[in-house]
């Protein structure tokens, strides 16, 4: 089934009108196993309750049609050696964040965020009627996989910090954890960098093997208890403006299935995409309240100079991350012209009307 036509009949209706559409066929076939591994620990509020709920969404759509079996960080391979479990064949799918492979082919990190990227909106309009699910198609068969966007994070915070960051010096041999391009921006302003999977965070943290770490927003965070070693919590941060998680398939394994099983697949990714992003939204106003009330965090903004330092570095990235290849050029190009294209309508109509909003009512 062609993706479009998919997305026409399905309605996308949050995702959760794609779900309930879909018929099984008419004649009993026999399950197929799908063995998922993540790149989040089990049970890790957000991110790795997003990622279970959407493997068990997998058999429940289907009706037991795909039988999934969920491994989350750790018990079949480590966080960040999903990318290969699944190239290689031995798993069928893996949940996790492209930009954590970078490594791989530096393209991969524009399918998550990078930089002064697109928000949640931009990038899932991108991605779905804006041509970037063939260019991540082009990017992923390279590696023999095929990926669907899968969960989001929204805005991430900016970061934890030990101490305050009141301009770009204060970055100048910072230890911090901060993967994908946002992690280049930061060596760039002389920062200390490093990728490390979300498990093991808390406790570098905590040793002052790091002195700062991004990870997701108040909602993620609260249980993260990042505030028993770092007190400074800075909002809106330039390197994730709108995570896109995905659920990347062996693209061989993804061909031995009917169309019905595929599109009843990208249902269920499309569905925990638009409803992880909102349950984060619905939440993150809540627990924030609690790390200022409840743990004495005292929340920050960067200042206009920093953000300013922050575009100068990412400027510097961009050129290098071009100069990888054609095809990383490629992207690049397409994610500039569609993001001026989207943001520009985005900031006249949404932008402005939220500003005033929260002008008028006296929010934030």
């Amino acid at each position: 089934m062609d993706r479009r036509k998919f997305i026409k009949s399905a309605g996308l209706v949050g995702g959760a009108a794609a779900a309930t559409t879909l018929a099984a066929p008419a004649i009993a076939q026999s399950s197929k196993e799908m063995v998922i591994v993540s790149t989040w620990p089990r049970d890790f509020p957000g991110l790795g309750i997003s990622a279970q709920r959407l493997s068990a969404r997998i058999e429940e759509l289907t009706e037991g049609r795909i039988k999934t079996q969920y491994f989350a960080a750790g018990e079949r391979v480590g966080a960040l050696d999903v990318f290969d479990e699944v190239a290689s064949g031995n798993s069928q799918a893996y949940i996790g964040a492209d930009y954590y492979w970078t490594g791989k082919h530096p393209a991969l990190a524009y399918f998550t965020a990078v930089p002064f990227g697109m928000t949640f909106g931009e990038i899932n309009a991108w991605i779905l009627y804006g041509g970037g699910m063939d260019l991540w198609d082009k990017v992923q068969d390279q590696f023999g996989l095929k990926g669907l966007p899968a969960g989001s994070t929204g805005t991430q915070a900016g970061g934890w910090f030990n101490k305050e960051i009141n301009s770009a010096e204060d970055f100048k041999g910072l230890k911090m954890r901060i993967p994908g391009l946002g992690g280049q921006v930061l060596s760039k302003l002389g920062a200390s960098t490093v990728s490390l999977p979300g498990g093991q965070i808390y406790e570098n943290l905590v040793s002052g093997s790091i002195e700062a770490t991004e990870w997701v927003g108040p909602y993620n965070d609260y249980f993260m208890k990042f505030y028993e070693a770092a007190k400074y919590y800075y909002t809106g941060g330039m390197h994730e403006p709108g995570a896109q998680l995905s659920l990347t398939s062996n693209k061989s394994w993804w061909g031995t299935l009917t169309d019905w099983e595929r599109t009843a697949i990208t249902a269920a990714a499309l569905e925990e995409n638009a409803g992880s992003y909102y349950e984060t939204l619905a939440l993150n106003g809540e627990y924030l309240k609690k790390l200022v009330d409840e743990q004495g965090v005292e929340v920050r903004s960067f200042s206009d100079d920093t953000w300013d330092a922050f575009g100068e570095a990412a400027a510097a990235v961009f050129e290098e991350t071009r100069a990888h290849s054609p095809l990383a050029a490629e992207v690049d190009d397409a994610v500039q012209s569609k993001m001026r294209e989207i943001g520009s309508a985005f900031a006249l109509f949404e932008g402005q009307y939220v500003n005033q909003r929260n002008r008028v009512l006296g929010i934030g």
